[in-house]
């Protein structure tokens, strides 16, 4: 949804300010202090840059596992205000597609136990805790550079659940494409090309 403008630029002010430096940088030498920040552990100036993203169709699993990642402002669908007796849903692909049908079954099963609740007169917010963990649902985030390596480190990983793992790998490979000097060696490291 939007960035910092010149985010690598941004990242090395806030970097020069440390060592009152800015009167050295120019267009010629922008960009080659960023990876000395990051080899040398100085990853605060990384902060001042943010990213925010929207987030569709993926499901409550994978967010929850997402929000963990406190560090970043979270708004998302609402199953208290919003009703769910419609609710889309995400079928893992480890789901056997002779047994895709039989999946399917069981979520319109989920949909008349959350209808039989609200028409029992349950609200939304009651009558949710019914609902799986695969039903579909929109998330924004915002995190500064930092906090986005930190989530791209533990989330582009191949040991990461399959869904996150798409989400932050599809992210990544905008910030590389954005700020390539702060993302690169990420986007090698799990092999993002943009």
């Amino acid at each position: 949804m939007s960035i910092t403008p010149d985010p690598e630029r941004v990242i090395e002010i806030a970097a020069r300010t440390c060592y009152q430096s800015v009167d050295k940088m120019s267009e010629a030498t922008l960009g080659a202090l960023l990876p000395k920040l990051l080899a040398s552990g100085h990853e605060s100036p990384f902060e001042h840059a943010y990213a925010t993203f929207r987030i569709s169709g993926c499901s409550r699993a994978m967010t929850h596992q997402l929000v963990r990642h406190r560090l970043m402002a979270v708004s998302q669908k609402s199953q208290r205000y919003v009703s769910e007796k419609s609710f889309e849903y995400v079928i893992p692909p480890s789901v056997p597609p002779d047994r895709i049908e039989e999946f399917r079954r069981d979520m319109e099963t989920i949909r008349e136990m959350y209808a039989k609740w609200k028409n029992a007169g349950l609200r939304n917010e009651d009558a949710r805790f019914v609902l799986p963990n695969a039903c579909a649902t929109e998330i924004v985030i915002s995190a500064d550079f930092r906090e986005f390596r930190h989530i791209f480190r533990v989330r582009c990983s191949p040991h990461a659940q399959w869904e996150i793992r798409d989400a932050c790998l599809a992210m990544l490979k905008e910030l590389y494409r954005r700020a390539p000097r702060v993302f690169g060696d990420l986007a090698r490291e799990f092999g993002v090309e943009v």
